[in-house]
């Protein structure tokens, strides 16, 4: 692109529009999360609805068809991300809510296993590898999206709000849950409660689709219109993106590597870990302890982003490397034998601070790294490949290692991330120059 071509992209007009792109952006993103996350949040009280009650693996297949959902998320991360950097972010953002939303309400209505047999398992595979598909597109657009919409001296901190809303899906997946457990027994949650969460979900999605349609657009009309008269045939395309911009594309997979390991093992493999040490009888104990740890995870989330506008957003990634390195084994360890309520959310909490050293930046960072014609899709793509590979599989990972092998699932996360910290270290500058600040003006050179 030359200095005098047209900007790709839509430089926000003021803080105000910038904050309200960003609520109708990352509203989305909490419907898609609370619906990823109301699975692992209710999986203990249907899994007898899909499975045998008998087979001592069935807590492993409802964990193993989580992780094969994450198949999916590079496929649409790529219809999406192609989509979204040829039409426009809007509306590959409209588009992925109302898949999710249909997912949401077929696992809501859906026959059970003494109902139809096998095929009860068959469908849920089938409507969670679709939600896969739409969530796989939901991440590169709206971090994307929310990067490009936010004004230059606050892109940390309002691209961080995708983090807050993901979190908070899974907030509002607990509390869903709390509610469910004070209002319904045991038998009736397991019977045909959990479906109420599935529900929800489904109507959610319908409001933030009504919601979306008065976003606005990032991308530009004159960039759009390039793509459109076939001026501009590199917008989405794969040719473009592994051929010309395969660095950033390999360097956000290996930043997203250690993050995302560590993120499904401290906020999925923990709270479970929690349900289990409190047992049935600590059924509301264990809840209220990690609907309060998740909670705290989320309100820093904006804390990481705004003070990743000043100090730069490399700092914080190297404090999660090196803090998830050396704090994986105590977490894992000693989270298991926290009996005592406080103690469980202490060790909880000392993992979501060190978690936000990558949770409030990692969507800035990649969004930085890519040229408007394949950001989209070079965000997704690189996030939904390393997405699947380490961080859909942990919670199973982890389920298979218990009990006898849990060290070296301890090993293998601290590995990752080790390896995502030197990337971190020696593969990033911080407060460099990036795509984005050329496309739209940097922070960092009125700062200086």
């Amino acid at each position: 692109m030359t200095d005098t071509a047209p900007a790709p992209t839509h430089a926000p007009t003021s803080t105000r529009r910038a904050v309200l792109n960003t609520m109708k952006g990352s509203a989305g993103n909490l419907v898609e999360w609370y619906d990823v996350y109301v699975y692992t949040v209710f999986a203990s009280y249907f899994e007898a609805q899909f499975f045998d009650k008998a087979d001592t693996n069935s807590t492993f297949y409802i964990y193993a068809i989580f992780a094969v959902t994450f198949i999916m998320r590079p496929v649409g991360s790529w219809f999406f991300g192609r989509f979204a950097d040829r039409r426009g972010r809007k509306s590959a953002l409209m588009v992925s809510i109302t898949v999710m939303s249909m997912c949401s309400f077929i696992v809501a209505i859906m026959p059970t296993r003494d109902t139809i047999g096998w095929w009860a398992a068959v469908i849920l595979v089938i409507a969670r590898l679709v939600q896969g598909f739409a969530t796989g597109g939901e991440y590169g657009t709206s971090a994307t999206y929310m990067s490009e919409a936010a004004t230059a001296n606050r892109r940390g901190f309002l691209s961080s709000f995708q983090y807050v809303t993901l979190v908070g899906g899974h907030v509002l997946a607990q509390f869903t849950l709390l509610i469910a457990l004070h209002f319904l027994d045991n038998d009736a949650l397991h019977e045909w409660g959990w479906r109420i969460g599935f529900f929800i979900g489904g109507i959610a999605a319908l409001v933030v689709l009504w919601i979306r349609r008065s976003m606005d657009e990032s991308l530009s009309e004159s960039h759009l219109e390039a793509i459109r008269s076939g001026a501009d045939r590199n917008a989405g395309s794969l040719k473009t993106l592994f051929g010309i911009h395969w660095r950033p594309l390999l360097l956000v997979f290996l930043i997203t590597a250690g993050g995302t390991v560590a993120f499904y093992t401290y906020s999925v493999n923990a709270p479970a870990i929690v349900k289990s040490t409190f047992g049935s009888d600590g059924a509301m104990t264990a809840t209220w302890v990690n609907l309060a740890g998740l909670i705290f995870l989320m309100l820093l989330q904006p804390l990481g982003g705004l003070l990743s506008d000043r100090v730069g957003r490399k700092v914080l990634l190297v404090f999660f490397g090196i803090g998830g390195v050396l704090y994986t084994y105590v977490l894992l360890t000693y989270l298991p034998k926290a009996t005592s309520a406080l103690t469980a959310l202490a060790l909880l909490a000392v993992g979501y601070v060190i978690l936000t050293g990558y949770t409030s930046v990692n969507a800035i960072v990649k969004a930085e790294l890519f040229p408007a014609e394949i950001r989209a899709l070079g965000v997704g793509l690189g996030y939904a490949l390393a997405n699947s590979v380490f961080g859909g599989t942990a919670p199973m990972l982890y389920q298979a290692s218990k009990p006898d092998h849990t060290m070296l699932f301890i090993v293998y996360v601290t590995v990752i991330i080790g390896v995502s910290l030197l990337v971190y270290i020696f593969g990033l500058k911080n407060k460099g120059i990036t795509v984005l600040d050329r496309e739209q003006g940097s922070a960092w050179a009125r700062s200086q």
